[in-house]
């Protein structure tokens, strides 16, 4: 009778290690972060840049739209500067408040300060792009950011204007 007990223990055990046995190895999918858009991501300090692409026009592309979302998770306002292509090229500064979600390259035919244009920009879309992210004394974060067009119904609207508008 005890051999008995014994036996249906060790096989309710083998069939419970059996059938579970992936779970005790296998990584957990969840537990690893991912861009689940086309945009990139990445962290300076206490901002973070999420999702970030550059739409331009395929047929001339000279000026490129940065489309990101920036999080604020300070308790101050952070001023970022974000520098496009190599270390010659212009950097723009954008104040992102305390607890703010700021979106950038949403309206680019505006000449609103939620735009950041890279002028003379030679990113063809499907390459990616260096852009960097900076604040202050934080290290900052260099992106390769995708460039992608309008060819795309979601994109269509985000094209930049061929000739920039003028700052104010």
């Amino acid at each position: 009778m005890k051999a008995r007990v014994a036996a249906s223990i060790a096989l309710a055990l083998a069939v419970a290690f059996g059938t579970a046995g992936c779970g005790f190895i296998a990584p957990q999918a969840t537990t690893k972060h991912y861009d689940a858009s086309d945009g990139v991501s990445g962290n300076v300090g206490q901002i973070d840049v999420r999702n970030a692409i550059i739409i331009t026009d395929a047929k001339d592309g000279t000026v490129g739209n940065l489309v990101v979302t920036l999080v604020n998770n300070d308790s101050k306002s952070i001023d970022l500067s974000i520098q496009g292509g190599d270390q010659s090229a212009a950097t723009a500064q954008v104040t992102v408040k305390p607890g703010q979600v700021k979106q950038l390259g949403s309206h680019p035919q505006s000449s609103s300060s939620s735009n950041v244009f890279f002028a003379n920009f030679d990113g063809k879309p499907g390459s990616l792009y260096n852009v960097f992210f900076q604040y202050g004394d934080e290290t900052g974060v260099n992106l390769k950011v995708p460039v992608l067009d309008g060819a795309l119904p979601e994109y269509r609207d985000l094209v930049p204007p061929t000739i920039l508008p003028a700052t104010k």
